[in-house]
């Protein structure tokens, strides 16, 4: 793709992304991945502790307490991001903090603040699934085509 573009370009235009590429910084790619699943890890690893937490403590069965465990941990985040913590986190830990459910959270809160001057209906509610919405549509969409082919394969043994 690059070389296409390359081929596509003007002379002056070559000449100057050789001088960009020269010139890029490299990447530190093993530390960059090293953090990411690091972080990542440490995340489930809190929401295990949280989980562990509502069934030992509070008494929920394993399966009960999945739900209250991902909102604690959507609220972290919102909390986190609303006080700018989340942000600069995120910025040293790259993709560790976008997989789990805290990256999505991050979006929408992110997004919420982003539009709140224009007001609550408007500019928050009607700007807060923006990025995230189509994260929605995907899980949806994803789920169901799953479940078709599960319930297709169930039907035809």
């Amino acid at each position: 793709m690059a070389n296409q573009k390359l081929k596509k370009a003007t002379p002056t235009m070559q000449k100057y992304q050789q001088f960009a590429k020269a010139r890029e910084p490299a990447r530190p790619i093993l530390r960059n991945l090293t953090v990411a699943f690091v972080v990542g890890g440490l995340i489930c690893v809190l929401g295990q502790a949280i989980q562990d937490l509502f069934i030992h403590v509070f008494g929920f069965s394993q399966k009960d307490a999945g739900n209250p465990t991902v909102a604690v941990l959507i609220a972290l985040t919102a909390m986190a991001t609303g006080l700018g913590v989340f942000d600069k986190f995120a910025r040293w830990a790259g993709a560790g903090t976008a997989v789990p459910v805290t990256g999505f959270a991050n979006s929408m809160v992110s997004a919420a603040m982003e539009y709140r001057t224009e007001g609550f209906v408007l500019g928050v509610a009607g700007n807060m699934f923006k990025l995230a919405g189509s994260v929605i549509v995907w899980g949806v969409v994803s789920a169901f085509f799953i479940a078709l082919i599960r319930t297709l394969l169930v039907i035809g043994r």
